[in-house]
């Protein structure tokens, strides 16, 4: 029998909450760009803006490998300079229809988070190392319409609790940029 895909804030939360993963999760308007994301916090407090906020891309190579790059915000990354460091061919992005029937999220909502619906193991996850220089991470909870803040641990242990023991490396020194 097919496990179920969570794809909604609530259901991801209460996974946490089964897993005794501690979060904290600050509802705000849908956010669609790193622009509209950084705008909307100038508001929040201090407190809730400290440790990196990310960008995930969700790829697909040449040979149907899927790999889900997660990196700061303010990170510039060229896509054609990423192959040869995560060990892939030809990088492009994966279409709605894709990222739907393995992560179950939608475009604008692509999360490490949906990798607990990755119930195959078909995406790499690659985290860029300066991210983890922090000690707090934030992700969109499978929605954009909220954001979830946990500990670099607590974050990493929920990676492997999904099956998922990332690539690591600083992805624009990799590439040479």
């Amino acid at each position: 029998m097919e496990t179920p895909k969570l794809t909604t804030k609530t259901e991801f939360l209460a996974w946490l909450d089964e897993k005794r993963i501690p979060y904290e999760t600050r509802d705000h308007p849908a956010l669609h760009t790193v622009e509209e994301a950084q705008a909307h916090r100038t508001d929040w407090p201090s407190q809730e803006r400290e440790g990196a906020f990310c960008k995930n891309l969700f790829l697909k190579d040449k040979k149907g490998r899927l790999f889900l790059v997660v990196t700061l915000e303010e990170r510039e990354l060229k896509l054609n300079r990423l192959s040869k460091p995560i060990g892939s061919a030809r990088l492009s992005f994966g279409n709605a229809e894709l990222m739907w029937e393995v992560l179950g999220v939608r475009p604008g909502s692509v999360t490490p988070f949906a990798l607990l619906n990755d119930h195959e193991g078909r995406v790499t996850a690659v985290l860029d190392a300066p991210m983890l220089e922090h000690e707090r991470l934030h992700y969109h909870p499978l929605e954009n319409t909220a954001t979830t803040g946990l500990s670099r641990g607590d974050f990493l242990n929920f990676l492997r609790k999904t099956g998922h023991e990332p690539l690591i490396l600083d992805l624009v020194e990799a590439a040479g940029e």
